[in-house]
């Protein structure tokens, strides 16, 4: 492809790719589904049973520290491509990928 060619496809590819994000930024919902409720007095409070402490001792009990760390780091990147996030996540890959794609035509004659 030709220099020209290139720099178009990277406007094209950062103007859809955040234009599609914040689109996704400011339709989703960033509230987690409750899976389980903590009644205290009387107010009940949502809870994920796997961010308790006796989930977290049975899986490093199971598996270790690295079991621990892993379930973790799953958490964390699952969570990137849901709600709020994935707007933000898709934002930031098309900049990366228009960035690669100036970077080449930059090299390129």
């Amino acid at each position: 492809m030709r220099r020209s060619q290139l720099n178009v496809a990277a406007i094209l590819v950062l103007i859809v790719g955040l234009a599609a994000g914040m689109l996704i930024y400011g339709l989703a919902d960033d509230e987690p589904a409750a899976t389980s409720y903590v009644i205290v007095g009387d107010s009940a409070y949502s809870v994920d049973p796997t961010r308790t402490k006796s989930y977290q001792l049975q899986l490093e009990r199971l598996g270790g520290k690295a079991a621990v760390l892993f379930d973790e780091f799953n958490r964390w990147f699952a969570a990137r491509w849901e709600g709020k996030a994935l707007g933000v996540t898709i934002g930031c890959i098309s900049a990366v990928v228009a960035g690669f794609l100036f970077w080449i035509a930059s090299r390129t004659r």
